[in-house]
């Protein structure tokens, strides 16, 4: 079994999400044992991008930051490199498509397996174009996320029986398919995939209280929160990894409440 399917089997877990090399890699590193120590089941860091479209002003600010500071893809897996001699929860990429065309598809998931990346989401890919590199990720095991939203029952069912490692689900209510009039809501958006995959199921928060993190748990395997890291980094830089510590307890704890 996977290091991302063990992470799923002693309960609920829950995923921080930074972006790599902000403010610096060598905090990256700092934050990321600091988080693993802490509870965090699974890491998600996202890949510096100069055109970040699908992420809100404060992430991509916080990629720009990365950017100014030096960080580039090579460097971000040396990091990764490094930090795997300390750190054995699953590490998941986030990034977009063209940052691995330019790198090369098969240098990319060959330098993931080297650094025992363990998934990779690509923000920008749709499910109709995952062919595109899939059969590279499963060349060098790198496990391809796979998103849905609330959309048709059969696109939702569709996308959970060819995902791997978990299944990235965004909660947003009364979004319709295409060419459907199925409502389907946070809840039922993970039974409909679970229904047809074994696959786990973990919500996504832009930003969440602990009471939203507690409700969003009892829906689902697990919850991804993405702003909690970065907005303490952008607030207290260096001296942020105290707090982020304490931040990851208390997620952690939320999801975990019953």
């Amino acid at each position: 079994m996977s290091r991302i399917g063990k992470a799923f089997q002693s309960g609920k877990v829950f995923i921080p999400f930074l972006i790599g090399g902000d403010p610096s890699l060598e905090m990256t590193g700092e934050l990321i044992c600091a988080m693993a120590g802490a509870g965090a089941d699974l890491i998600e860091i996202g890949v510096p991008f100069s055109d970040p479209v699908a992420e809100s002003a404060a992430l991509q600010a916080a990629g720009g930051r990365a950017l100014a500071a030096g960080c580039t893809t090579d460097k971000l897996f040396d990091l990764v490199a490094k930090v795997r001699k300390e750190v054995e929860v699953p590490l998941v990429f986030v990034t977009y498509a063209n940052s691995i065309y330019t790198y090369g598809k098969e240098a990319f998931m060959r330098r993931c397996r080297e650094s025992r990346v363990d998934g990779l989401m690509v923000q920008d890919l749709p499910y109709e174009e995952k062919e595109e590199i899939s059969p590279e990720c499963e060349q060098y095991g790198v496990d391809l996320i796979s998103v849905t939203v609330p959309a048709s029952h059969e696109r939702i069912q569709m996308i959970a029986k060819e995902a791997k490692g978990f299944l990235y689900c965004v909660p947003s209510k009364d979004v319709l398919g295409a060419g459907s009039r199925e409502k389907v809501d946070t809840g039922e958006l993970v039974r409909l995939a679970k229904a047809v995959s074994g696959i786990p199921g973990v919500l996504a928060l832009d930003g969440g209280s602990l009471e939203q993190v507690k409700a969003m748990a009892a829906l689902a395997d697990g919850v991804i929160e993405r702003h909690g890291v970065s907005e303490l980094v952008d607030r207290y830089g260096t001296d942020s990894v105290g707090l982020v510590v304490e931040y990851v307890r208390k997620m952690k704890d939320a999801v975990q409440e019953r």
